[in-house]
């Protein structure tokens, strides 16, 4: 959590420096294209303040209010930081639409391409951090702010091309154009975000891969129950919500059934980390030949059965 946190940090603190010298850069020389990185970065600080908030209280424990615990806090994040690049590249072309009508020169070009040539790489090294510690914890607040990020990159990196080839040709005209081009790349990322983020808060399964760890680790443990079914799993934040019905011989014994669930439920949450897993046991049938599971203990079984009807009798 501490990691979570340092690099939720560290994005809110380059957001603010690059923020504030984009706004002041982008008035002096009134470029549209600077003031829209400017208002993109200004998004990109309010959505890194809410993935900090965020990832501070997806890791609360679960309390009586909320017992399945905070991890979808992470996801609500990540659908506000998509609204808010919504807005952005909305406000974006309105001043860029603005620009192209009115008309305007672009001035100290060296300023420009200096703040976009450090918000670029600033840019590039703060969202490798968050993405490397947003797989890492599978942080769904992390990975949403490291995704907005390195849209900022590409953008930076177009208005930098934009304001360089203003400088050497004089065409005023592809400032505005730049940050049209800029507002679509942002629409993209939005898009992207709001898949990712939105989803699970509707409780969608787990993606086919993790599906098919599951499906394998009860494929170890085939041997000692009769079958599965009602296999539902969902994702909340960084955990993983499974619950199934295992079918188990009638007369098998509580604890060895119990041992068998816990078996299962370890050995899934080694190969899927953050995992909570609800399995409830049932007898099965008891259909002799029609089960090889009871039929390898129905010596067994017969005698828990002919012990029940004595102590029924008794």
């Amino acid at each position: 959590m501490q990691e979570k946190t340092k690099a939720a940090a560290i994005s809110v603190l380059s957001n603010s420096v690059l923020t504030i010298g984009k706004v002041v850069i982008g008035v002096l020389s009134g470029s549209v294209s600077i003031i829209s990185e400017g208002i993109h970065s200004g998004i990109d600080l309010i959505a890194a303040i809410i993935a900090l908030f965020a990832v501070r209280e997806s890791g609360k424990p679960a309390d009586a209010r909320h017992t399945y615990g905070h991890g979808k806090i992470e996801n609500v994040s990540g659908t506000i930081e998509a609204m808010l690049i919504f807005v952005a590249a909305l406000l974006i072309i309105k001043e860029a639409v603005n620009k192209l009508s009115e008309g305007a020169a672009v001035e100290n070009l060296g300023w420009g391409l200096v703040i976009m040539g450090f918000s670029a790489a600033t840019n590039l090294l703060v969202s490798a951090n968050l993405m490397r510690v947003a797989k890492k914890t599978d942080s769904v607040a992390l990975e949403a702010d490291a995704l907005h990020l390195r849209t900022d990159v590409i953008t930076s990196a177009g208005v930098f091309i934009g304001l360089l080839i203003i400088k050497i040709t004089g065409w005023a005209l592809v400032d505005p154009l730049i940050a049209i081009f800029v507002a679509c790349l942002i629409f993209k990322a939005a898009y992207d975000l709001t898949k990712e983020a939105f989803m699970p808060l509707v409780d969608v399964s787990l993606d086919p891969q993790e599906y098919q760890i599951i499906l394998g680790v009860l494929e170890e443990y085939k041997s000692q129950f009769v079958e599965f079914h009602k296999l539902r799993t969902r994702r909340a934040g960084a955990e993983r919500h499974i619950d199934l019905h295992l079918v188990v011989p009638k007369y098998e014994s509580i604890y060895d059934i119990h041992e068998l669930c816990d078996q299962i439920e370890l050995e899934i949450k080694k190969k899927i980390p953050g995992t909570q897993i609800l399995i409830h046991a049932e007898p099965c049938g008891d259909n002799p030949g029609k089960c090889q599971v009871c039929d390898e203990n129905q010596a067994t079984c017969h005698k828990a059965a002919k012990d029940e009807i004595l102590l029924t009798k008794n």
